[in-house]
């Protein structure tokens, strides 16, 4: 190909490339707008490969590789924003948005905790209550993963204990399906996170109170209380962002209620993010740690401890504004 006919065919590309370049150097392109940044980026890049691979004059490979190199540096730039981005909402943003939604928090942990709690109570003082509440199936492949003769804690007989990492894997699309079921009944007025807050209290609350009934609370509660600090909390803090979705619908105030739906999901979903990375957290600690049996219970009771006070501390200390001295 001539480089007259390249230069024609490909200059209005160029042109809008370098548009967008000046704008972003500028500070003037927005985060939402940088989606197509670096596909453009790539097709220059090729570009200016193709120019130089054919011979074409400096007049032409000169200007592409100052737009090319302008390029990447902007790119590489953004992406380190991205970065610090993803770091400040993980260490600021979302445990201050915890607080900012204590309200919602506090009805999701009543709701979830409250049931867990006293249905195992229930339970353990009356034990044929289990199965009125849970299949006997499942009571039975419960009884089977707590065993304390078991050679790997909180799983059925038929997979290897090798296998923590599939493990991991299952956990995660495990936990993320219950903590998105959650939230994302909220839709229904919130009576669907309601629905599903007191439903899994209730499932857990009875195996555990079960589990504890026969003789098997140690390597139950062992196995549980690592990872439960960072699931547990996911599925609460869950509950709370469907429930901010339900109460959006429910009183919209002076707005319409596709607004106030709309103003709510944004908050919501940053919420759901941070579900998201307590429930790898919780995945992670249980496949690799709370499964194994050659630790003491009492070290898991130690850890399992630690892991709750940091969670804790994690959503209720960190993330508040620093303040000038005087």
């Amino acid at each position: 190909m001539k480089q007259s006919l390249f230069e024609s065919r490909h200059q209005p590309q160029w042109q809008a490339f370098a548009a967008q370049l000046k704008q972003l150097e500028q500070g003037k392109l927005k985060t939402g707008d940088m989606a197509d940044f670096p596909h453009q980026y790539r097709r220059l890049c090729q570009h200016l490969a193709l120019a130089q691979a054919r011979g074409y004059s400096s007049y032409l490979v000169d200007p592409l590789q100052q737009l090319a190199l302008r390029g990447h540096q902007q790119l590489y730039r953004h992406r380190s924003q991205v970065a610090a981005n993803a770091l400040s909402f993980v260490l600021a943003d979302f445990p201050r948005l915890v607080r900012e939604q204590w309200r919602f928090v506090l009805i999701a942990g009543l709701l979830f905790f409250g049931s867990l709690v006293v249905v195992a109570l229930l339970v353990y003082l009356f034990p044929e209550l289990i199965y009125s509440i849970v299949s006997p199936h499942q009571v039975a492949e419960m009884q089977g993963m707590y065993d304390p003769d078991s050679s790997r804690l909180g799983r059925v007989a038929e997979r290897a204990s090798s296998e923590d990492w599939m493990m991991f894997g299952y956990y995660v699309m495990h936990n993320i399906g219950i903590a998105f079921q959650t939230f994302a009944a909220g839709l229904l007025f919130g009576l669907g996170s309601v629905f599903f807050l007191i439903y899994n209290g209730l499932i857990i609350g009875a195996i555990s109170g079960h589990l504890t009934e026969i003789g098997y609370g140690q390597t139950f509660w062992s196995f549980v209380i690592g990872h439960g600090a960072f699931e547990l909390t996911a599925i609460t803090l869950a509950g709370a962002a469907g429930l901010q979705l339900g109460w959006a619908l429910i009183a919209p105030g002076r707005l319409t209620r596709a607004e106030s739906l709309r103003l709510a999901a944004r908050k919501s979903m940053q919420m759901l993010c941070g579900v998201m990375l307590l429930l790898l957290f919780a995945a992670f600690i249980e496949a690799y740690w709370s499964s194994s049996t050659t630790t003491a219970p009492w070290i898991k009771y130690l850890v399992g401890a630690v892991l709750w006070l940091l969670v804790i501390a994690y959503l209720t200390l960190t993330g508040h504004p620093r303040h000038a001295p005087e």
